[in-house]
């Protein structure tokens, strides 16, 4: 039975929630080792990760080891619905404030950026590189804006039990290069 994007929505956002706390610790851990070492591989001028929500994989680490390794590092700006997100550089230890969706975001005198690299949220995702966000369309609409002035990394940051067999996507759903959770690297583009 193929289920629709609501209903695989929740499916992959309850089995994210059962991840304990010693688990989703390990994860941030190994996402930024992992992370850190595919950034160092491809080498990209940008990067851009998120500020995790509760339950989200917790970006955090990550962003401390890439800006320790001099990589300049970028968050998120949440818009005006239908509208892609605004890239802003940001550092760990750097001051943040609460955006539109309860997100922490950088300050808005920090400069606007385009990231090369993003490490993106989601709920579920499939090896072909289709994913599903939480709904609103951000993700989408930024990595088609980016895509159109240049090559673009998207990895896609989940736990190995928000995997589905097959998502289903529409022609505006930006698919992701890569999935990153606590057991692999997948490289997606070679399912395309």
């Amino acid at each position: 039975m193929f289920l629709r994007k609501p209903a695989l929505r929740a499916r992959a956002l309850a089995r994210r929630s059962e991840t304990s706390i010693e688990a989703a610790a390990a994860y941030a851990a190994h996402l930024a080792t992992e992370g850190l070492a595919l950034v160092m591989r491809l080498r990209p001028g940008i990067v851009a990760a998120y500020f995790p929500l509760a339950g989200e994989p917790s970006t955090l680490p990550l962003l401390v080891n890439l800006a320790g390794a001099g990589v300049k590092t970028a968050l998120p700006v949440t818009g005006r619905r239908d509208t892609p997100l605004v890239f802003r550089l940001w550092r760990p230890g750097e001051p943040t404030r609460q955006g539109k969706m309860v997100i922490e975001e950088p300050l808005p005198a920090a400069p606007e950026v385009a990231p090369d690299l993003l490490f993106v949220p989601l709920a579920a995702f499939d090896r072909a590189g289709h994913r599903i966000g939480y709904g609103a369309g951000f993700y989408d609409r930024s990595l088609t804006g980016l895509r159109a002035k240049k090559p673009i990394c998207a990895v896609g940051v989940a736990y190995a039990s928000q995997e589905f067999p097959k998502i289903p996507h529409e022609e505006h759903d930006e698919s992701l290069d890569y999935v990153l959770t606590e057991r692999e690297l997948i490289s997606c583009r070679v399912l395309r």
